[in-house]
């Protein structure tokens, strides 16, 4: 079945840097779209980043754009999130996700804390 398993939050800085990861399992990952989203307290969950399957192509909210970067290694059927220069804004369980046989599944979770 398929997976998602998160990692790489913590409690950050503002102006510090976090690098999150998701590994995936139960469908080939070099075929996929991948996405990033997260969901702050009280917000609904929104999307920060996606990635095409070769992983040339991506795209971001408005919101990161210039301080996230998403990539992978369709290798270890990994997609990552860069972030820098991180503020109080972004605090939120950060998801990854992907869409497969017409239904989004989602990892559990990482929880990003931007704070002093």
């Amino acid at each position: 079945q398929v997976q998602l398993v998160e990692s790489g939050g913590g409690l950050v800085q503002p102006g510090g840097s976090l690098r999150l990861s998701c590994v995936a399992s139960g469908f080939t990952f070099s075929n996929y779209v991948m996405n990033w989203y997260r969901q702050a307290p009280g917000k609904e969950r929104e999307l920060v980043a996606t990635i095409l399957r070769d992983g040339t192509t991506t795209n971001y909210a408005d919101s990161v754009k210039g301080r996230f970067t998403i990539s992978r290694d369709n290798g270890k059927g990994t997609v990552y999130l860069q972030m820098n220069r991180l503020e109080p804004e972004d605090t939120a369980v950060y998801y990854c996700s992907v869409a497969f046989l017409l239904r989004r599944f989602w990892g559990q979770g990482t929880q990003v804390t931007v704070s002093s």
